[in-house]
């Protein structure tokens, strides 16, 4: 059933390579530097490994824009973007896979009675803003170090010929590495709360976790659209907006997986924040708006009068429409889903306002006194919640978090079915110790095993995810529906 279900990824997998290996090389193929059967090997296999190596950081923040909690409802999320995506590549048109999947997951919120997380969705939103503006910065600086760098080397011209050649190439491995890294979470993230996968060990010592496994799948799905249906795309992007020359064309492509790689990496964020500097949110952003920035970035560096701002107009309309179209998708399939086929697109969610949940929100210094009249009160999913007590953002969202009622007992029997790879010996102490407790809310778990080891405790991890990766696990093994 699981692999019926997730078919719907593979197909958004299939149609992000369909679209977004223009992203990487399209200007190099444009330009006739690269072949495309050249192009389209790289670019398969750079996003795999990005996918699996680096995919993690970006699916965390697209989780909490809204959890999809069945796998039914994951199908349709997925499908929906991949519909979409679909229809603008039949058009020759680079569009946002981060908007589809958005989009189609927004229309799952207003189907399951869930909330938006406003703060997850802001933080994507401003990235569609800052990403192609972020490029097209970048390639005008890159432009310009490159110009002068060639302006001063007086290199022969088959001698520059061949340096932008390798320059396409290794900028295009960089390029889609990053996309992997970035754009699997739009793929594959909503499957990873309901991944029934264990944890595979490899040669080596090496391992993948579920997630991993569920982005190497992805990242081949992706490698299978770029062989088979990217060439036309990439002709779009490497001629249809502006005429490049191949030293704009290597400019370009390196300022489209710079900006990529920025909103994927984790390591750079834990640098960022050991310097108390401000981080790069860990977000999916839009290769094709990346690449379309740096493009007309470059265009208006030379006076802007090649750009064809027509075809700018026609992919920068799909950008605006992909979401809606996606979301219309989404809501439409899923009432289906539900209602005709008699398969459950979510599991209800249930908060209740006890006094336990209004002592850990002032705990978190969060004024309480708007939720007295209701402790005690049971509310059947998010929406009647936030009517009820008529809070804003970012209060209600601590309140569900808080509220949110998942049962979860720790049994002999279950910790048995614990992969204790995956945990220190001293967390798995702290875990064994818990045995025959029952916990109603997620929090209350992680409080337990954090007072019973300081290593569940996230300031003393060094990757800010870990943590929150193992409770996602031991939530899934001890839920008790």
């Amino acid at each position: 059933m699981f692999a019926f279900f997730l078919s719907s990824g593979l197909f958004l997998g299939w149609s992000l390579g369909a679209n977004d290996a223009s992203n990487v090389f399209g200007t190099a193929v444009g330009t006739r530097m690269i072949r495309f059967r050249t192009a389209a090997l790289i670019c398969s296999l750079f996003v795999i490994v990005g996918a699996v190596v680096s995919g993690a950081g970006a699916s965390h923040t697209l989780g909490k824009l809204g959890a999809v909690n069945a796998l039914a409802g994951a199908f349709i999320v997925t499908f929906s973007a991949g519909l979409s995506v679909y229809l603008m590549t039949l058009a020759r048109y680079p569009v946002s896979t981060s908007q589809a999947i958005v989009g189609a997951i927004i229309g799952w919120n207003f189907f399951s009675g869930s909330i938006t997380d406003a703060s997850s969705l802001t933080k994507i939103v401003m990235t569609w803003v800052l990403c192609p503006v972020l490029s097209a910065v970048i390639a005008v600086c890159l432009y310009k170090i490159v110009a002068f760098v060639i302006a001063h080397a007086r290199l022969h011209m088959f001698r520059l010929d061949t340096w932008t050649r390798y320059g396409l190439v290794l900028a295009g491995a960089f390029g889609s590495y990053a996309l992997g890294a970035n754009n699997i979470a739009n793929v594959m993230g909503v499957f990873v709360p309901v991944a029934p996968f264990p944890r595979l060990s490899l040669f080596g010592g090496l391992s993948l976790s579920p997630a991993q496994q569920l982005f190497l799948i992805g990242g081949i799905a992706i490698a299978v659209g770029v062989s088979t249906y990217s060439k036309k795309v990439m002709l779009t992007v490497g001629e249809g907006i502006v005429d490049l020359s191949p030293v704009s064309a290597f400019v370009v492509v390196c300022a489209h997986s710079i900006v990529l790689f920025l909103f994927a990496s984790k390591n750079l964020e834990l640098f960022l924040k050991s310097y108390g500097l401000p981080t790069i949110p860990l977000v999916p952003v839009s290769s094709s708006q990346a690449i379309v920035g740096a493009v007309i970035g470059i265009g208006l560096l030379k006076g802007g009068r090649g750009i064809r701002w027509r075809t700018v107009a026609g992919i920068a309309s799909g950008w605006v429409t992909t979401p809606i179209i996606a979301g219309l998708v989404s809501l439409i399939a899923l009432y289906f889903m539900q209602n005709v086929f008699q398969q459950p697109t979510y599991k209800p969610v249930h908060f209740r306002i006890s006094g336990a949940v209004i002592q850990q929100l002032a705990k978190n210094q969060m004024d309480t006194q708007a939720l007295m009249p209701f402790e005690g009160k049971l509310f059947d999913d998010a929406i009647s919640l936030k009517k009820a007590i008529g809070l804003k953002s970012p209060e209600i969202e601590r309140v569900l978090d808080t509220a949110r009622i998942e049962p979860t007992e720790i049994n002999s029997q279950k910790l048995n079915a614990v992969d204790r790879e995956r945990l220190t010996p001293q967390q798995w102490q702290a875990l064994q110790s818990l045995s025959g407790m029952l916990f109603s809310h997620r929090w209350q778990l992680a409080q337990a095993l954090a007072g019973r080891s300081e290593q569940w405790r996230p300031e003393s991890c060094p990757e800010p995810y870990q943590i929150t990766d193992q409770l996602d696990y031991l939530y899934r093994i001890f839920r008790t529906r």
